[in-house]
């Protein structure tokens, strides 16, 4: 979804070009999903992380060209600001104990990475928002080598016609208010994406039971609590990332024009729903057109790029977004989970992930969905106070009211996701091994979010102010990330 583009603006003519390209993509996937096979004999599951940078004094580091030119890895690559990187893991089965044998993997790849990047004065750091990240820092260059952010940038801020304005505040009173003349601050903004290549046919169930799971994900995960030195929401980056690359001024927000962040309106039947929306209601942000002809290619019975329908569904950034990849000749379609931070350690990041895969595994297969029980506002609803309130959110679930989130996860999500687990043919090992991580942080009441919070507060009672003890924080994250230690077993100062 982040492909480099060979522009940074367009003229009217390519603008319209494009806008007919992306309609006769959209009309030759909707052909596919009527006459083509598609890949679903084998599930895979992908996974993309999002890192910082640091220097010696915890603050970011402005070097992800060296960086990646010390790595030499294809697997990682540039991401928005030149203090981010992204790894990308390649696809992979879910069955058996191939999770365990991904959690090695992470651990020496990322190893190798952290010994590269300090060669170029460098730390990594996997985490929601880096917390000493300030307002002077993007007062320089501070934007990657990439037409594709440059052109995005200029296309948000061409369709806003005004600075950005960010207004969040914390439960504790702290707040921000400030305007941005770039969409820098997304950058502060690192994630970590879930992949599940499904059937066409199953898309729509996995994608609602995606959209019904993400609150409880996200109250269990959040890890992004501090923001230009306050301490706002448990996962201030939802907030953000919705504020920092929204293209209406307030009167198009006043006419209820939909946000690029979007969590979705409706439950769907079909993943074409989800497509046929964003051509209708987005538009173009890049307009970049190939010279494929779709229809030709399908006529002959080839397998369309739709190169315009996909750049497009990339610039609308759904918490669950749907996939379209043509493969080698053998398209498939996936659920894109975008919902999780970065961080803290690599045996969390995929206790997140066996959460998720096997919870939606088993709603997506309940004789009698769960969205046919609860409103698609209550689904909203949940997922906004998760991301306010983390692990100590009141979520509602259907035949059981309000409860907290660990409370919902211990006593029923938590035996929902080991059946699908199970179903999925995955290792009782496994399953054992990283569902016990989400166990501890329910009982514990810790996460990423609390104990960066905790940390915070400890160290500013012994004294230090908020920015040096920001600091001192971000150091100690950075040493426990690199031991493995899941972050509620994490001491505190």
């Amino acid at each position: 979804m982040g492909k480099e583009v060979a522009a940074q603006s367009y003229s009217r003519e390519e603008r319209q070009r494009y806008r007919e390209k992306v309609q006769q993509n959209l009309d030759v996937f909707e052909r596919m999903l009527n006459e083509r096979a598609f890949d679903e004999e084998v599930p895979l599951t992908g996974l993309e992380i999002e890192l910082n940078l640091i220097d010696d004094g915890q603050q970011p580091a402005f070097v992800n060209n060296e960086v990646l030119e010390a790595i030499a890895d294809p697997e990682y690559q540039t991401e928005l600001a030149q203090f981010n990187i992204e790894l990308n893991v390649a696809p992979r089965p879910l069955p058996g104990d191939s999770a365990l044998r991904l959690e090695e993997s992470l651990r020496e790849s990322l190893n190798r990475a952290e010994s590269k990047a300090e060669e170029a004065g460098a730390r990594i750091i996997a985490i929601g928002i880096l917390p000493t990240i300030r307002p002077e820092h993007f007062q320089g260059e501070w934007i990657s080598d990439n037409n594709r952010y440059t052109a995005l940038n200029d296309s948000i801020f061409v369709a806003r016609g005004e600075d950005i304005v960010l207004d969040i505040e914390g439960p504790t009173g702290e707040r921000l208010h400030t305007f941005a003349d770039s969409i820098a601050p997304e950058s502060a903004c690192t994630s970590v994406q879930l992949h599940l290549q499904v059937g066409p046919t199953q898309f729509a169930d996995h994608w609602n039971a995606a959209q019904i799971i993400s609150a409880p994900q996200l109250a269990l995960a959040a890890n992004s609590p501090f923001f230009f030195g306050r301490r706002l929401h448990a996962e201030t980056r939802v907030a953000l990332f919705a504020q920092a690359t929204d293209t209406r001024p307030i009167e198009l927000k006043n006419q209820g024009v939909r946000p690029r962040v979007f969590f979705g309106e409706r439950w769907i039947t079909s993943i074409f729903d989800l497509f046929e929306e964003n051509v209708r209601y987005f538009p173009a942000l890049l307009a970049e057109a190939t010279e494929e002809d779709p229809v030709a290619v399908l006529d002959a019975g080839g397998t369309p790029e739709l190169g315009e329908l996909n750049l497009h569904n990339g610039t609308v950034y759904r918490w669950n977004r749907p996939i379209y990849d043509p493969g080698k000749g053998h398209p498939h379609v996936r659920v894109e989970n975008r919902v999780l931070p970065a961080g803290p350690t690599i045996i969390d990041t995929l206790a997140n992930a066996a959460f998720y895969y096997g919870c939606v595994r088993t709603l997506a297969n309940e004789d009698r969905p769960i969205w046919t029980r609860m409103s698609f506002p209550a689904a909203e609803a949940n997922f906004e106070t998760a991301a306010r309130d983390g692990i100590n959110a009141r979520l509602y679930w259907p035949g059981l009211g309000e409860l907290g989130a660990d409370e919902l996860v211990l006593r029923h999500l938590l035996p929902m996701a080991r059946r699908g687990l199970e179903d999925w043919g995955v290792a009782e090992s496994v399953i054992t091994r990283y569902l016990s991580v989400i166990e501890g942080r329910c009982t514990s009441g810790v996460n990423g979010a609390v104990w960066q919070s905790e940390c915070v507060r400890r160290l500013e009672e012994g004294g230090l102010d908020r920015a040096a003890a920001l600091a001192e924080m971000t150091g100690l994250y950075t040493e426990h990330m690199h031991t493995n230690a899941p972050v509620h077993t994490w001491p505190l100062p």
